[in-house]
């Protein structure tokens, strides 16, 4: 039987018709959606944030001002990230509505969405020099922390270089760079983490008995809080170079997510601090009643949450107090009378 000339062509068009809204909907799926589900992890990610924050301005009010500056610029960052996310999505689904190929090109046209890996690098150096100069306090070493920050500014060099390329839309110079921030990134996370680990187990075999469960915590807490945002940039390394180019931004998602989490793992630090006293039995230092432990205590330093092995005042008094208070500044030197004040108003 044969079949009606009509029929067939409007058979055919339905069939293109249909291959045409499949790479429409493949396109959405894999270009634009991960803008969309890396906006709701930045969200997510900023509202556990707020809550550290507030737990961190509540704790910690004698905290050196230096430090208290450095989390409000944290605060200004992340929340100002936030904003970029959310008009990002708003722009690309709202105001190009029925334009796909304009919301795509949003990404090479416009400072606020092709300049979101600067951004995105600079919350991330911002975290990592506070984590090297948690470094240096613990290793009381330059030469630890200067081939680190050498790799850690490499890569943010890099992602500059990357981010002026795709202003001019050179793929494939886009993809150079960007493995090398990436890589750089990662390899800089883990030779951190490797090093803090290193000098705690170094330190752990120096100390008294009773300090060694607090170095044990700090390993742990050190591996805890370098975990996540390290999985995110491996994930987000390997997915950019599987995917080079611009028809899958699968990695987009995680980048999107990665400095909310080095965020929170340097919230997560600075609030476990007083979970660290707590769990070893300090409200505010520690306490011994001999005078052999306060000679133990100058030879070889009890371990200290607030910056890692240093800062620690010993007052002899009819007790002898290890004092936690303004650990994190290296300038703070305090004498006994403002250390047993600080004591006692923690």
């Amino acid at each position: 039987m044969a079949v009606p000339l009509m029929d067939f062509g409007t058979e055919v068009a339905s069939t293109k018709s249909q291959v045409l809204m499949d790479a429409v909907t493949k396109t959405s799926v894999l270009v634009l959606g991960p803008w969309v589900i890396g906006a709701f992890a930045d969200v997510l990610l900023q509202g556990i944030l707020l809550a550290q924050f507030a737990s961190y301005f509540r704790w910690y009010r004698d905290d050196a001002v230096g430090l208290k500056a450095v989390v409000i610029g944290l605060v200004i960052l992340t929340c100002l990230k936030t904003l970029q996310s959310c008009a990002i999505v708003w722009i690309q689904n709202v105001i190009f509505f029925g334009d796909q190929q304009g919301a795509i090109l949003l990404s090479y046209t416009t400072w606020w969405q092709s300049g979101n890996p600067l951004m995105v690098a600079f919350i991330g150096l911002y975290v990592q020099l506070y984590f090297l100069h948690r470094l240096r306090i613990i290793s009381k070493s330059w030469l630890v922390t200067i081939p680190i920050g050498i790799i850690q500014i490499f890569a943010f060099v890099s992602i500059v270089i990357g981010t002026i390329f795709i202003a001019k839309a050179e793929n494939t110079k886009i993809a150079n760079w960007f493995a090398a921030h990436l890589s750089s990134v990662f390899a800089g996370d883990m030779l951190m983490t490797i090093a803090m680990i290193y000098f705690l187990l170094k330190t752990k075999k120096t100390v008294l008995p009773q300090t060694v469960g607090m170095i044990t915590a700090l390993i742990r807490l050190t591996l805890s809080s370098a975990a996540p945002a390290a999985i995110c940039a491996m994930i987000n390394l390997v997915l950019s170079q599987v995917y080079v180019g611009t028809d899958n931004l699968m990695s987009t998602a995680f980048n999107q997510a990665l400095p909310k989490l080095y965020a929170v793992s340097m919230m997560y630090v600075l609030n476990s601090r007083r979970d660290l006293r707590m769990s070893n039995g300090r409200s505010g230092g520690i306490t011994s009643s001999t005078s052999n432990h306060q000679m133990a205590n100058r030879r070889t330093g009890a371990p200290d949450p607030e910056r890692g092995l240093t800062g620690i005042t010993v007052h002899t008094e009819t007790q002898n107090h290890i004092d936690f208070r303004n650990a994190f500044d290296p300038s703070v030197s305090k004498s006994p009378e403002e250390g047993k004040e600080s004591f006692f108003k923690s």
